[in-house]
């Protein structure tokens, strides 16, 4: 999760309205893949992450920085592109605020029988995104709920 941290800190500031999300896919205990949110907010870090990954993404595990998000947009939504990547296990740092996604992600890689941890470096990944955050009322981190 350091290492998707990283990333989103690197990208803050350039992703337009939208968080900037890092997203590592790890594979036998190797990374083989790893993406960010794009310039402008799109491709999501989740999907630049996979078209690197591409059919070695079955059975991994991914590490994002932010929940994937569960709505259409302009894009489709991540959690789907994970979904039908065939992951095994999603390691999220923090739940989405949006009230568009806002725990809708998780659920839906639960469903998919996808093994998922919430809150791993919960606390470094809303400093990341304070501002993300903060459009969303959130002003600091002890007003998310877990």
């Amino acid at each position: 999760m350091k290492i998707a941290l990283d990333l989103s800190k690197k990208q803050s500031g350039r992703t337009a309205d939208n968080p900037s999300v890092g997203c590592i896919i790890v594979k036998k205990n190797k990374i083989i893949a790893s993406g960010v949110t794009s310039d402008g907010g799109r491709p999501h870090a989740e999907t630049n992450a996979l078209q690197i990954a591409g059919s070695e993404a079955r059975g991994s595990t991914v590490y994002v920085t932010l929940e994937p998000c569960s709505h259409y947009g302009q894009t489709e939504p991540c959690v789907n592109a994970l979904i039908q990547a065939g992951i095994k296990n999603c390691v999220i740092a923090i739940i989405d605020p949006d009230k568009r996604v806002n725990w809708r992600g998780a659920a839906l890689l639960q469903e998919a029988g996808i093994d998922t941890l919430i809150g791993v470096c919960k606390i470094e990944a809303y400093e990341v995104n304070s501002d993300f955050f903060k459009r969303h009322n959130i002003h600091k981190f002890d007003e998310l709920i877990y």
